[in-house]
C-alpha cells in the first residue's frame, strides 16, 4: 500500500475547507465526479494527510483544522461527508520572517508546505518558502506572489534537491481557464481579436484582500492570457453576499470574413475554493511524487495548473 502524503498547510481559509472536506468526501464515497487525474505517482485523491495548520487569527489557533475551517469568516459549504477531527491543532504561522527557524522545525514529518494564504504579501510567501527549504519540504506557493518563478528560488530549490511549485493557481474551471480557451479558439478558427475583457466578483475573505491588494493577481492573470493591450482585466470586486462564489463576465470583440462582426458575452458563476482544491490536489501529488523521486526545483508538468510558472512575468 502506497504511503499517504504527508502536507502541512499555511493558510486555514477557504480554499483548505474545501480541500480537507473534499479529501474526506472522497475517501468516504469512491466518487470521481470532478476528479482531473484519480491517481498521480500513484497516490489518488484520498492518500493525504494533513499534519500541520499555520494561521495567524487568534479564534482559529489551537482549534482542530477540522474545527476551525468552519469559522467565520470562512464560508465555504459543508459537503455530504462525515469529517472527523484530525488531531491537528492550528499553529500560530509566521508573524515576520525572524520566525523562520520556528516554522521550519514545526514542518518536521511533512513532506509538502501548501501555502494557501492571501495574496499581497510577498514578504510572508517568501519566509514561508525559506522554511520549507530549511525543512526539506516540498513548497507549493498557490498565490499570485512571485516565488516560484523567481529564478533565484527556483535555483536555491533545485540546489537543495527540494520541488518547488506555483505561482498562482489556475482554478479548475475559473475565469482565465475559460477566457484563455476562448481566445485560443478565435485565433484557430481565423477570426481577429478587437477587444476583450473580464470581470471579476466575489464573496470569500481572498476576495476582499485582493480587492485592497490588486497589483500581483492582476499581473498574474494577464500571465496566464498571454494578453496583449487588447484584452483587458477590470478590477477586483469584493461582494460579501456571494460567500464562496465568485462569477466572472467575459466578453469577446472580434472580426470574421470580410470584417463582419462577432460578440460574445460569457457567464461562469462556481465556488471558487472548489476551483482551488481541484487543482491543488494535483499539485500536492506532483510535488510530492518528485520528492521521493529525488527531483528538485520546478517540475515541468505542473505548469498547466498554474497561472504564473517560471518564465511568466514577475
Amino acid at each position: 500500500m502506497i504511503e499517504r502524503v504527508r502536507v502541512a498547510v499555511v493558510g486555514v481559509g477557504n480554499n483548505t475547507s474545501a480541500l480537507v472536506q473534499g479529501i474526506a468526501f472522497y475517501r468516504q464515497t469512491g466518487s470521481l465526479a470532478g476528479i482531473h487525474k484519480p491517481t498521480i505517482g500513484g497516490l489518488g485523491v484520498g492518500d493525504i494527510d494533513l499534519v500541520a495548520a499555520f494561521a495567524t487569527s487568534a479564534e482559529k489557533i489551537g482549534k482542530d483544522v477540522t474545527e476551525a475551517i468552519f469559522m467565520p469568516p470562512n464560508n465555504f459549504p459543508r459537503l455530504n461527508c462525515e469529517l472527523p477531527a484530525a488531531d491537528v491543532p492550528v499553529t500560530r504561522g509566521l508573524v515576520d520572517a525572524t520566525e523562520v527557524d520556528r516554522v521550519a522545525a514545526a514542518l518536521a514529518g511533512a513532506e509538502v508546505l501548501l501555502y494557501s494564504a492571501p495574496s499581497g504579501r510577498a514578504e510572508t510567501a517568501r519566509a514561508y518558502a525559506e522554511a520549507a527549504c530549511k525543512a526539506g519540504v516540498a513548497f507549493i506557493n498557490t498565490t499570485s506572489d512571485a516565488v516560484a518563478r523567481d529564478p533565484m528560488w527556483i535555483d536555491r530549490f533545485e540546489t537543495a534537491g527540494i520541488p518547488i511549485l506555483g505561482d498562482d493557481l489556475a482554478s479548475q474551471f475559473g475565469t482565465s481557464v475559460v477566457h484563455n480557451a476562448l481566445l485560443r479558439l478565435l485565433e484557430e478558427r481565423g477570426l481577429t481579436l478587437v477587444s476583450s475583457y473580464q470581470v471579476n466578483l466575489g464573496g470569500t475573505e481572498d476576495f476582499r484582500n485582493l480587492v485592497e491588494n490588486p497589483n500581483t493577481k492582476k499581473q498574474s492573470k494577464l500571465n496566464a492570457l498571454s494578453a496583449d493591450d487588447k484584452v483587458q482585466i477590470a478590477p477586483l470586486g469584493y461582494l460579501s453576499h456571494l460567500n464562496s462564489q465568485k462569477v466572472a463576465h467575459l466578453n469577446l470583440e472580434a472580426l470574421g470574413w470580410g470584417e463582419t462582426a462577432v460578440s460574445l458575452d460569457v457567464k461562469l458563476k462556481v465556488h471558487d475554493p472548489s476551483g482551488a482544491a481541484g487543482v491543488n490536489i494535483d499539485l500536492i501529488r506532483i510535488a510530492a511524487s518528485a520528492i521521493r523521486n529525488g527531483r528538485g526545483g520546478y517540475p515541468a508538468e505542473a505548469s498547466p495548473l498554474l497561472k504564473s510558472p517560471p518564465g511568466t512575468a514577475i
